[in-house]
């Protein structure tokens, strides 16, 4: 198994389809070909993610008395 990248990107990931199938470009030479059900689920996770990862920074940013 190839080694974590712990870096954050802020930049968001390309999207693209062509011949019946999903293409991310992203950060770091990310270069990935997903079926349409798999880039969906794909999807859905990365929606879980970020909501948890927003509520995470948020509550972080309330404990250091930073909050908006």
């Amino acid at each position: 198994m190839k080694d974590r990248n712990t870096e954050c990107y802020d930049e968001a990931t390309k999207v693209s389809a062509k011949d019946g199938e999903v293409i991310l470009d992203g950060p770091d030479g990310v270069d990935v070909k997903l079926t349409p059900e798999a880039a969906r689920e794909t999807s859905n996770r990365l929606w879980d993610g970020a909501a948890k990862a927003k509520v995470q920074r948020d509550a972080g940013r309330t404990r250091k008395g930073t909050a908006e």
